[in-house]
C-alpha cells in the first residue's frame, strides 16, 4: 500500500464496501488521510486518529444529487442539514434554468425573499465570487454549479417575452463563456418556467454550442412534462444533437392521469437516439408528487415582466378571466399543471399567511369556504405576493418503478437543504427534502426488490460523477477524495410524511464530506468540509 500504519487520519473498518460502479460489495476497511482515500483492504496494522466500526454495515461513496435547488439556502443553511443526513455530499445547483448568476435586478428580485429572511446581502456580481463566497462562509456539502439559463436570459433581456436580437444573443452567449471558464460545468433550462421558455429551440441550440465548446452538458427542465412529453423529448434530443452537447433530462416523469404509460415510449426515443449517437441520460426521484410555485401555474404571458406584472393581470377582471380560461385548456406548446393534474391533487406546501392551509388541496379549501378554486387560488397569489409553494401528485407508481429502473436514470431529489427549525423549518415541504435517499434504499431497494442495492448506490455515485465530468469523486477507489458514507440497509428508510416533513431519517449513520466526519452515529457534528466544485479543475 505504500501507506504508513501511523499516518492515516480514520479508518472505516468491517465494512461491506459497495463502490458505486455497480460491482457487489465486498469486506474492506477504508483509509482516509488527509481528505482523500489511501488505502482499501486489511487495516487491521493500521493506526489511526478516529476508527469507524461499520460493523457489516454498507460503506458507499457519498451520494451526488443531481438536481437540487440549494442555491441562495446554502448560504443560510450551510450545514445542510437535510442533504447531509441522507448521505448527500455534493449538491449539483443552478437547475430548472435558475441560478446565482449572472446578477440581475429579476435575479435579486427572486431571492431577495430568501436572502432577506436571513439578513443576508448579495455579495458576488459572478460566478466565482459566488463559489467563493460559499467557499468563505463554510458549507457542508461540496457545490457543482450549472448556469441558469433563464437567470442568464433575465440579465439580458429581462422578463420579455420574444425572440433576442443579434446582440441580445451575443451578450447571452459571452456571459455563458463567462461562466463557463468561471467554473460551471454546463447550463440548465426550466422550459416550464419564465423566461426560460421564452427562448425559442434554436436560441438554446445556440447557447448550448458554447457549452458544448468547454465540454459542458444541457440539463433540461423540459417544456412539457404531460400532455406535449414526446415533443418536449424530441425538442432536448434535437438540441443535443445540433449543438453536439451531451443532454440531461431533469425528473423525468408524466404528469396526469391521461399520460400515465408515456415514460415507456418516452425512453424509446431516447434509447432510439443513443443509438444514433446522442448522448442522453435523465435523473428522476422515488415519488409521485413534485413541488411547483404557484406562481408558476399560470400561462407564460401572464408571468412576462415579473410576479408584479402577473399580480396585477390577476386583479383586473378580463385578463383574470383570460388566465384562467387558458390554464383550464392550456395553451399550445406550454404545460398546464392545473389542466393535467387537476385542484384536487394539488395541496398547499408553504403559505406564511395562511398556515391553516398549508397540507390542505385547493379543491378541499374552495369547498369548504364556498368559492371557486381558482379564485381562491389567485387570491391567495395576491395576498402573498407569489410566494406561495404547492405540491402537486401527478404520477402513478407504475411510472415511478419503470423509470427508477430504467439504467439511463440516475437519482436526484429536485429539494434544497433545509432544516427542522428556524426559518427553514417552516411550512410542510415534500417529505423528500429529508428522505429522498432513505426512501430509495428502504422502499424501492429492501422492500420492493425494484433496484438491486448496489445498482442504487450506482445511480447516485459514478453515474452522475461520469455525468458531471467528476474525474476523483463517485467511487470507493483509492486517490478518490473521502466523500463517504456508512448506512444499514435493514433499517434505512424515511420518517417524514406530507402532513408531517420535518424528521431526519432513520439508518444513515456516518457520512464524510472531503475526509472531514459530518454525520457521526446519526448525528451531525456542523462541520463544514464541503467544496465549492468547478470544473476548470478537472479539465485545465
Amino acid at each position: 500500500m505504500g501507506i504508513s500504519v501511523e499516518s492515516l487520519d480514520i479508518v472505516m473498518k468491517n465494512g461491506r464496501v459497495v463502490d458505486g460502479c455497480g460491482n457487489p460489495w465486498f469486506y474492506a476497511d477504508i483509509g482516509v488521510k488527509d481528505g482523500k482515500i489511501v488505502a482499501i483492504g486489511d487495516l487491521e496494522a493500521c493506526d489511526a486518529s478516529v476508527v469507524v466500526e461499520a460493523c457489516e454495515k454498507i460503506v458507499s461513496p457519498g451520494f451526488i444529487d443531481m438536481h437540487t435547488h440549494s442555491d441562495a439556502v446554502l448560504l443560510a443553511n450551510p450545514t445542510a442539514d437535510s442533504h447531509l443526513c441522507q448521505g448527500i455530499t455534493t449538491d449539483v445547483v443552478g437547475n430548472c434554468g435558475i441560478s446565482m448568476t449572472p446578477v440581475s435586478e429579476v435575479a435579486k428580485r427572486q431571492f431577495d425573499s430568501i436572502l432577506g429572511a436571513f439578513n443576508l446581502k448579495w455579495e458576488w456580481s459572478s460566478l466565482k465570487e459566488y463559489l467563493d463566497t460559499l467557499e468563505a462562509r463554510g458549507v457542508g456539502v461540496n457545490v457543482l454549479p450549472l448556469i441558469g439559463q433563464g437567470t442568464l436570459r433575465a440579465a439580458v433581456m429581462g422578463m420579455e417575452h420574444r425572440p433576442p436580437n443579434e446582440q441580445e444573443l451575443r451578450d447571452m452567449k459571452s456571459h455563458v463563456a463567462r461562466q463557463m471558464e468561471a467554473g460551471a460545468f454546463g447550463i440548465s433550462t426550466g422550459l416550464f418556467y419564465a423566461p426560460s421558455g421564452y427562448a425559442t429551440t434554436q436560441e438554446l441550440i445556440e447557447l448550448a454550442k458554447v457549452v458544448a465548446e468547454y465540454r459542458g452538458i444541457y440539463a433540461s427542465h423540459m417544456r412539457s412534462e404531460g400532455d406535449n412529453l414526446m415533443e418536449a423529448i424530441k425538442e432536448t434530443l434535437e438540441i443535443g444533437k445540433k449543438a453536439r452537447i451531451p443532454v440531461h433530462i431533469s425528473h423525468f416523469k408524466a404528469c396526469g392521469r391521461t399520460n400515465w404509460g408515456k415514460v415507456k415510449e418516452g425512453f424509446r426515443l431516447i434509447e432510439d437516439a443513443r443509438q444514433k449517437g446522442v448522448d442522453v441520460t435523465c435523473d428522476a426521484y422515488p415519488w409521485m408528487a413534485g413541488v411547483t410555485p404557484l406562481s408558476d401555474y399560470p400561462p407564460h404571458w401572464a408571468v412576462e415582466g415579473g410576479v408584479d406584472k402577473l399580480l396585477e393581470r390577476l386583479r383586473n377582471p378580463e385578463t383574470r378571466t383570460r388566465i384562467r380560461r387558458d390554464m383550464e385548456q392550456g395553451v399550445p406548446g406550454e404545460e398546464s399543471l392545473v389542466k393535467e393534474v387537476g385542484w384536487d391533487r394539488v395541496i398547499v406546501s408553504q403559505s406564511p399567511s395562511h398556515v391553516e392551509w398549508e397540507g390542505k388541496t385547493i379543491h378541499e379549501l374552495a369547498k369548504s369556504s364556498g368559492e371557486d378554486p381558482y379564485d381562491l387560488a389567485f387570491d391567495l397569489l395576491i395576498e402573498e405576493h407569489g410566494q406561495v409553494m404547492m405540491i402537486e401528485f401527478w404520477g402513478t407508481e407504475d411510472d415511478v418503478i419503470s423509470v427508477l429502473k430504467h439504467p439511463l436514470t440516475m437519482i436526484s431529489s429536485d429539494s434544497w437543504a433545509i432544516a427542522p427549525t428556524g426559518p427553514l423549518g417552516s411550512g410542510k415541504p415534500h417529505p423528500r427534502f429529508y428522505g429522498n435517499v432513505p426512501r430509495l434504499l428502504g422502499e424501492y431497494v429492501r422492500e420492493k426488490g425494484i433496484i438491486p442495492l448496489e445498482e442504487a448506490v450506482r445511480k447516485m455515485t459514478s453515474f452522475p460523477a461520469q455525468r458531471l465530468a467528476l474525474r476523483d469523486r463517485g467511487q470507493i477507489r483509492e486517490g478518490m477524495w473521502a466523500d463517504i458514507v456508512v448506512f444499514d440497509s435493514g433499517r434505512v428508510r424515511e420518517r417524514g410524511t406530507f402532513a408531517d416533513p420535518h424528521h431526519f431519517p432513520d439508518g444513515i449513520e456516518w457520512v464524510l464530506v472531503n475526509g472531514v466526519i459530518a454525520i457521526q452515529e446519526g448525528k451531525a457534528t456542523g462541520a463544514l468540509a464541503g467544496k465549492a466544485l468547478r470544473k476548470t479543475t478537472h479539465f485545465p
